[in-house]
């Protein structure tokens, strides 16, 4: 009897969970490819001279059940890490697994942190917490003048609201009023798109930061100001996303999770096959039979399969199909638009800014929504684990910038890349530059995926797409959607039910990438 295969484009948070779940689920033999050298996507974890980068920020929290277990059976939480011992669920106790005997974040590596989340604004040279909270400090930073507008302008936008929310700046505006949107939002986010807010789709709102408004700030105020005491524990799930104020996190960094998955997929027999960019999609009818590409010696590679999962942009597997393919969905996905990431690691003596007290800064990242400089977030990696710097001594942070391939700023060299990210830091107060002892840089093209051009006409693609019955697209690039880690993980499983139970439709791996539970029934009560 033939064993059954099962090839994947791509090794990262969706391509390798789908590997590990068909071998867990089946005697399909999963085949990953990866153009790169590494796993783990943009979920990776960059080395440095022992100082480590996670490429965006991942905090490991999901409202999905089945993937807190799936990530805690993976790497075992630290022990202490959780005076109650359970993770709570809409009141449901669970108790967190047992931790190995003798297993300490100190001294094994292969162990989840519990941390604090801080991330703030840094805005007119001061810090405004994010969420945006309703205190006398924020009221205070803000200005009397600039508080009232900001007062006045929430009301008139709840007795006046944009009927139908066609842009982000319409969902921006409809859930803080337009003062806060201009104040705290605006320039932040046309850094990350590159385009007008009014020119994005609401829908990256509703995916991103959808249980998030005015009115859920100030509640959430007043329930952790009033009634402290959460039943929540770790798993938090009553709290949006955006709100989330502990997550889990690999003691090395994201990464970290994804090389030790990918050993035990290695070690039940799957295969990777790295270094080959795939560019042709061989179909016969409705079926794909095989995929073909290119490895670093420029030798053409063949990989025959019984089924295929796709995380490509969907611009390059529109491209790699060996068919004819229908103009329009050609124009469509020609049309689709990517942002491209720049990171500038900077290791430093010290910041030249610090917490009200004079102790360091606490944050894990901070949103720059200040308009003269084109950075668009600082990461503090000390603030992520301790492992992720090599000295304890010493400041180990990420600058990041937002671009597209075909900008300026993509094609200046690391040495002019460092000079601007140094520049800017000291411009807006951050550090000193005399105080940055070396530095790192990395780019990342295509990172986010953008809900403009002629993303409104995606569903003409979706429909072609889905009519090749044994091509499942999941993961954030394989789907064109801002998908966080967790969604791209339920993509990736819901794929392999699919073709495991013999489903065609598609239909439920499309419907994942929604705030509550993912499209689980939940009644929420307005506030």
């Amino acid at each position: 009897m033939t064993k059954c295969a099962a090839v994947i484009i791509g090794a990262g948070p969706a391509g390798l969970t789908a590997a590990i779940e068909f071998q867990r689920r089946s005697q399909i033999s999963p085949i990953v490819i990866e153009s790169s050298r590494e796993v783990g996507g943009i979920s990776r974890t960059v080395r440095y001279k022992g100082n480590r980068m996670d490429i965006g920020g991942h905090r490991f929290f999901s409202k999905s059940d089945r993937v807190m277990k799936w990530w805690l059976d993976m790497m075992p939480i630290e022990p202490g890490a959780d005076a109650d011992g359970y993770l709570g669920y809409h009141g449901q106790r669970r108790d967190l697994p047992k931790t190995a005997p003798g297993c300490n974040a100190q001294t094994e590596d292969l162990v989840m942190l519990v941390r604090q989340r801080k991330s703030r604004i840094y805005f007119l040279r001061r810090f405004f917490d994010y969420p945006i909270r309703v205190t006398a400090s924020t009221l205070r930073k803000l200005g009397g003048v600039r508080t009232l507008r900001c007062g006045l302008s929430y009301l008139r936008t709840i007795l006046l609201p944009q009927r139908e929310e066609k842009s982000l700046e319409d969902f921006l505006v409809n859930r803080f009023g337009k003062q806060l949107y201009l104040t705290f939002f605006k320039s932040y986010t046309e850094k990350v798109w590159g385009v007008p807010c009014r020119e994005i789709s609401a829908e990256w709102g509703a995916q991103r930061i959808k249980g998030l408004s005015l009115k859920k700030v100030i509640f959430h105020f007043l329930r952790s100001t009033f009634m402290p005491s959460s039943s929540d524990g770790i798993a938090q799930k009553n709290t949006e996303t955006s709100l989330i104020e502990r997550f889990l996190y690999p003691k090395f960094g994201p990464g970290q999770l994804w090389e030790h998955v990918a050993d035990v997929i290695r070690d039940g027999g799957g295969e990777f096959h790295f270094g080959i960019v795939i560019d042709r999609i061989v179909v016969d009818g409705s079926r794909v039979v095989s995929v073909e590409g290119l490895n670093e010696a420029g030798e053409r590679c063949s990989f025959y399969g019984d089924h295929f999962l796709s995380t490509m942009p969907v611009r390059d597997l529109i491209r790699a199909l060996s068919c004819e393919v229908p103009r329009e969905v050609i124009e469509i996905s020609e049309g689709l638009i990517y942002r491209d990431f720049i990171t500038v690691g900077l290791l430093v003596r010290r910041l030249a800014i610090n917490e009200d007290d004079g102790s360091p800064l606490k944050d894990n990242w901070v949103y720059i929504q200040e308009p003269d400089v084109m950075m668009g977030r600082l990461q503090i990696y000390n603030n992520w684990s301790p492992s992720m710097v090599s000295s304890l001594d010493k400041v180990w942070i990420g600058l990041e910038f937002f671009c597209s391939d075909t900008d300026e700023m993509w094609k200046l060299s690391d040495l002019a890349m460092t000079k601007l990210a140094i520049d800017e830091a000291a411009r807006i107060g951050i550090l000193k530059a005399d105080d940055v002892e070396d530095s790192h840089v990395v780019r990342v093209p295509k990172t986010y995926p953008a809900y403009f051009g002629t993303y409104n006409r995606f569903d003409i693609i979706r429909r072609y797409i889905d009519g090749f019955e044994n091509l499942f697209l999941v993961g954030r690039n394989g789907m064109h959607k801002y998908n966080n880690q967790d969604h791209s993980m339920l993509t990736a499983m819901a794929a392999v039910e699919n073709i495991t139970s013999g489903t065609v439709s598609k239909e439920n791996i499309w419907a994942i990438n929604t705030e509550m539970d993912y499209h689980e029934s939940q009644t929420e009560k307005s506030l």
